[in-house]
């Protein structure tokens, strides 16, 4: 094993042993560093070694971009790659790391739209490796998806006590006014959530948060708030895309796979089905968006 197969290596346990990434995300990180170091050896004519992942240039950064670009890959495709770029050159230079300011492609924006499931995981992503400790990263990356996979208002997630776990296949949700409902618990989410409890320093008890903030107290809505900022401003996302962006899009795509509005009502924990009503609008405007980019005579 060279010393660039040996770099991916450490990677991929770091990624899976300390960050606790899931299996998909650890794939295509992985994916990600092998494809850098591809482009290197036929870039510079020679192999890589942990120095020349060190003393990359914005020019080096750059042509991989174009590179990937060429074969077609989206914009937040390639948002998503150079996020997994800065990670692993983050990885290998330690407390030295010194990654190239290159900015990632602006994603094009038009009729106000849900985020796609790619910009959740892109998003969620970013947000987690953003992180210096393992465990907070691991919090951020249960956070987020649990409000898209579960529809959860911000407040909703952060409000969930030990008194909900052991975690099943639903969770019970408090609402506003104090109004509870039951929402399915995708298994993809729920180990996201178990990751993040296994990692966490601290176990709640049946009275305290299960989303711990730094020091150990509730988590800030206002902390997730800013991270997702950030993340969308690297990933070139609309200023559309906060925490609440991923509860519509839990809704509008849910209601574009066949949901009826008073399953979506329930699900969502609406008071009255005319709040839930201006999904069919949102869902009206998607669709065009989609018909105006894909229809020949559009």
């Amino acid at each position: 094993m060279n010393a660039a197969q040996s770099l991916v290596e450490d990677w991929r346990r770091h990624l899976a042993l300390d960050r606790r990434r899931s299996v998909h995300t650890v794939r295509a990180y992985i994916a990600t560093a092998e494809r850098l170091i591809t482009f290197l050896q036929a870039h510079r004519g020679e192999l890589v070694a942990r120095e020349t992942l060190t003393t990359l240039s914005i020019a080096d950064m750059r042509a991989f971009l174009t590179e990937r670009r060429s074969e077609g890959i989206s914009n937040i495709s390639a948002a998503r790659e150079l996020s997994a770029v800065r990670g692993f050159l983050n990885f290998v230079g330690g407390d030295q790391a010194r990654v190239p300011a290159v900015k990632g492609p602006r994603v094009k924006r038009g009729v106000p739209r849900p985020i796609s499931p790619d910009e959740v995981m892109a998003l969620a992503e970013d947000v987690a490796e953003q992180r210096s400790e393992a465990w907070i990263g691991a919090r951020d990356w249960a956070v987020l998806l649990l409000l898209y996979g579960g529809g959860l208002r911000i407040s909703e997630a952060l409000g969930l006590t030990g008194e909900a776990l052991p975690l099943g296949e639903t969770l019970r949700v408090t609402g506003k006014r104090g109004k509870t409902r039951i929402v399915p618990l995708l298994p993809q989410v729920r180990e996201a959530i178990e990751g993040y409890l296994s990692v966490c320093p601290w176990s709640p008890a049946k009275n305290e948060p299960i989303f711990r903030g730094a020091r150990g107290g509730p988590l800030s809505p206002a902390l997730i708030r800013r991270a997702v900022q950030g993340a969308r401003g690297r990933l070139g996302l609309s200023e559309r895309t906060t925490p609440h962006a991923l509860r519509h899009s839990f809704a509008t795509h849910l209601l574009g796979r066949g949901a009826d509005l008073r399953s979506l009502q329930e699900l969502l924990g609406h008071a009255s089905l005319s709040s839930t009503q201006v999904y069919t609008q949102v869902d009206a405007a998607y669709l065009l968006d989609v018909y105006r980019n894909a229809h020949p005579r559009a």
